[in-house]
């Protein structure tokens, strides 16, 4: 049996190669989307399949590696939908909200940087 972290490193791996084939055969911005689109709609099905066979020693494989490195957003997507499930709607709000703005923040601020340092 495998350790966890090399489980998730191995999938990491197929899903980053993945996400390079999705790039390389569709134009940006239409890949990233739909990676994201793609990952999310499978995060949300192994998230369903795997709890109803019993499969929950493979989600670190599948789901944190091949599917995170895909793309995260599919793990975005489905901690959305949970609290949304659960009732949250104001913590899912919230979550939405800072996610995306936060994460365009950070980039900004990693451009931001990068450019001064590179200048």
């Amino acid at each position: 049996m495998m350790t966890p972290v090399i489980s998730v490193a191995l999938g990491g791996a197929l899903g980053a190669v993945g996400r390079y084939a999705v790039g390389a055969v569709v134009a940006f911005p239409v890949g990233t989307l739909t990676v994201n689109v793609v990952g999310s709609f499978l995060i949300g099905v192994v998230w369903i399949v795997f709890a109803a066979r019993g499969l929950q020693q493979w989600l670190p494989f599948v789901m944190t590696g091949i599917l995170g490195g895909f793309t995260t957003f599919s793990a975005f997507s489905l901690d959305t939908l949970r609290l949304v499930e659960a009732g949250r709607m104001g913590a899912a709000g919230a979550y939405v909200l800072a996610s995306v703005l936060l994460s365009l923040l950070g980039c900004a601020a990693g451009l931001w940087i990068a450019k001064g340092v590179t200048a």
